[in-house]
């Protein structure tokens, strides 16, 4: 059996940040999405970001949801299938309502390019040559 993984956001704007997401060329499973949620399809059948209103998110933890505007908790990464990918995905999250978060890296095996929700989630997006991975990391 492979392992489905779902990243629970919470969000003050449900529509604002499902239209966000969609934005990014991500679909929107209907079956787990209502007007307390919205389960973002990032990859089909195996990795979802499930968007919880603030209500909604209580339903699963009683601690104190983070000011993701001046915390972070975690910063979530994908890849890209090149650096053109990775472009491509940072800056149309940033004409959509995302918002700069730091400048782009490149380590010649990786590179990678970050952006903000518009929740204040912390994302970044990369491209990692395997080819080029040294032995061992400093």
């Amino acid at each position: 059996m492979s392992t489905m993984m779902f990243v629970n956001l919470p969000v003050a704007d449900l529509k604002r940040a499902t239209a966000f997401y969609s934005a990014l060329g991500y679909s929107v499973n209907p079956q787990f999405t209502d007007e307390t949620a919205a389960c973002i399809v990032l990859d089909d059948g195996h990795l979802y970001v499930m968007l919880l209103t603030h209500e909604s998110w209580a339903r699963f933890s009683s601690k104190t949801i983070v000011d993701s505007s001046t915390s972070s908790e975690v910063i979530l990464a994908i890849s890209a299938d090149d650096r053109a990918g990775v472009d491509a995905l940072a800056d149309t999250a940033l004409a959509s309502g995302g918002s700069y978060s730091y400048e782009p890296q490149d380590m010649g095996f990786m590179y990678s390019r970050s952006f903000q929700d518009p929740d204040g989630h912390l994302w970044e997006v990369m491209y990692l040559d395997m080819t080029a991975v040294p032995g061992q990391l400093p």
